[in-house]
């Protein structure tokens, strides 16, 4: 596997898990895909994986919310979350005393959006975003080159925006109804739609409807962080590039020319799109919180 620093990544996803080996892109030695059911089977099946390997540190990179805040009782655990079953499941702690290493967590986004900056289409910018449109809606904010972290980290996928006329679903979130996350994640779709996103038509009218909600979180994002860059992935829109000229073309129009903003969309064929590490971003991101485990 060559020089440097061996990882085991761990990303944990709504719907399935990605245990991974490895040091970086470039050098994956295994990989594990294991479903995402109830914790305890889960945890148990990924322990299983790691019990075979040798590696020098642990990252996780989970979905979320998490408890981030080292002085809080229940770091490194999930807190109230939409996946049944999961909402106070201590990850960190649980892994830390199996396996004795350096170990890091954050949040799937964020660890997707260090990994661009380490390895992806993000390397040299000081601030970007990655979004993620799955089985959730996460983003992932890096300003200055860190994970940004306020009293616990950004939720922006449950913003609210405002809804295209005559739009009356209800809402998919369990918690506010007809955020983003209950508009346009997968199980959103399915939902309001009645088939998942994967059997819609690709001129269908429901990727208006997509179209509008995303946009309306974009730029509520560029208008309060400005980000150098965006990366949307996640198996929503992983299969669909032909909606990235459509997205950018209608944050341009929302953004309406405003201000130094107005220099931001012109750049927005490179400025917007699909992160440099692909589907790889994600589990990269556990990878990349291995390597900041043993460079704190």
């Amino acid at each position: 596997m060559g020089q440097g620093p061996v990882i085991a990544g761990l990303e944990l996803g709504g719907t399935k898990c990605v245990a991974l080996l490895g040091g970086g892109p470039e050098s994956v030695a295994a990989r594990e895909t294991i479903p995402t059911t109830q914790p305890d089977e889960t945890l148990a099946a990924i322990e299983a994986a790691l019990d075979r390997w040798d590696f020098d540190a642990i990252g996780i990179a989970s979905f979320g919310p998490l408890e981030l805040d080292r002085t809080r009782a229940d770091f490194g655990s999930i807190t109230a979350t939409t996946k049944p079953g999961w909402t106070g499941t201590d990850l960190y702690r649980r892994l830390a005393a199996r396996y004795r290493k350096p170990i890091a967590i954050q949040t799937d986004v964020n660890g997707a959006a260090l990994a661009e900056a380490r390895w992806g289409a993000a390397q040299g910018l000081s601030s970007h975003c990655y979004i993620t449109i799955g089985t959730g809606v996460g983003v992932g904010v890096v300003s200055g080159g860190v994970a940004v972290q306020g009293f616990t980290h950004a939720e922006a996928g449950h913003m609210r925006v405002p809804r295209m006329a005559g739009d009356g679903f209800e809402g998919w979130c369990r918690f506010h109804g007809d955020c983003v996350e209950g508009l346009i994640s997968g199980p959103a779709l399915a939902h309001r739609f009645g088939r998942p996103g994967k059997d819609l038509p690709d001129e269908g009218p429901e990727w208006d409807l997509f179209v509008h909600d995303l946009c309306g979180m974009l730029h509520n994002l560029v208008v309060t962080l400005a980000p150098q860059r965006i990366a949307i992935g996640g198996g929503v829109v992983e299969t669909r590039p032909y909606l990235f000229p459509r997205v950018r073309a209608r944050l341009a129009k929302s953004i309406g020319g405003y201000g130094s903003l107005d220099a931001w969309t012109a750049g927005l064929d490179t400025r917007l799109g699909p992160p440099g590490l692909g589907a790889m971003a994600g589990p990269m991101g556990a990878i990349a919180m291995g390597l900041e485990a043993l460079n704190p």
